[in-house]
């Protein structure tokens, strides 16, 4: 079965905004037209994806399942027009893809001055699947955080920065100075092995509403620091790791370069 593009935009938009109006809105189309082509997509796939109320849209499971693939899908196909479009008009291009926390932009400013006549952009790498945009096209090089699919990767180790555990401001741990993963015996853990939320946005809304605590690098907690959550260092944790990893097939100048240049100015301990 071939499915339909735009219908997976439409679901996608459906999805994001919880709402046929507003996601209509968004598309530029007649709700009533929306409605017939997402029962349209439900159809072909043999499955609900949506539960309707009269106030609300929520995902299923597979709705859920399907918005996740669904993203990268649009993801790789409008990476695809873009290199078709950029190779028809002699554009050079890099695309950065970075984990949740880590910034690259140190480095791409320092490779613009080295290469001006190279673009840049970025795209973000989602925690489960960091690897994808190198692997679907959109992406030629990641700065990305173990653990993640290294088959055909070339990786180059940049450093490493602690974990936390992060936890409600009023959890019962929350006023000590530091803990260890002994003071974390029977928490319920939020980590990627136990429960795969669909954004960090959504993992620190969880453990705000006292449904668990994570152990997260450092870096992701202060870029997502909110006054209900507090974030304390696990002295005994093992710590998250950190690589530049690229296609082991991308031999490109500019590629190499960018490597060198964020090797130089990324690396830390």
């Amino acid at each position: 079965m071939d499915l339909d593009l735009r219908k997976l935009r439409y679901f996608v938009a459906v999805a994001e905004h919880r709402h046929f109006g507003r996601a209509a809105d968004q598309l530029y189309i007649a709700q009533p037209v929306l409605s017939r082509q997402i029962k349209a997509l439900e159809q072909e796939l043999e499955c609900a994806l949506l539960v309707r109320t009269t106030r609300s849209v929520e995902l299923t499971a597979a709705g859920k399942q399907l918005y996740g693939e669904a993203q990268g899908i649009l993801a790789s196909v409008a990476a695809a027009v873009r290199r078709v479009r950029d190779l028809d008009q002699g554009v050079q291009r890099l695309v950065v893809a970075f984990s949740p926390g880590l910034r690259v932009s140190d480095a791409i400013r320092a490779f613009t001055a080295r290469h001006p006549d190279v673009e840049t952009d970025v795209v973000p790498a989602r925690w489960w699947e960091q690897d994808a945009p190198l692997r679907d096209g959109r992406a030629q090089v990641g700065y990305l955080r173990r653990p993640f699919n290294d088959s055909g990767l070339h990786t180059i180790p940049i450093g490493h920065e602690p974990r936390v555990a992060c936890m409600p401001a009023a959890h019962p741990l929350a006023g000590r100075q530091e803990l260890t993963t002994a003071d974390l015996d029977g928490e319920r853990m939020l980590d990627a092995p136990t429960r795969r939320t669909s954004s960090l946005e959504e993992k620190f809304e969880l453990i705000a509403s006292g449904h668990g605590i994570a152990l997260v690098p450092r870096s992701v907690a202060r870029s997502y620091s909110r006054p209900d959550l507090v974030h304390l260092p696990v002295t005994d944790a093992a710590q998250a790791e950190t690589y530049l990893a690229v296609a082991g097939h991308r031999r490109e100048k500019p590629l190499r370069d960018f490597l060198e240049i964020a090797t130089a100015t990324l690396r830390h301990t």
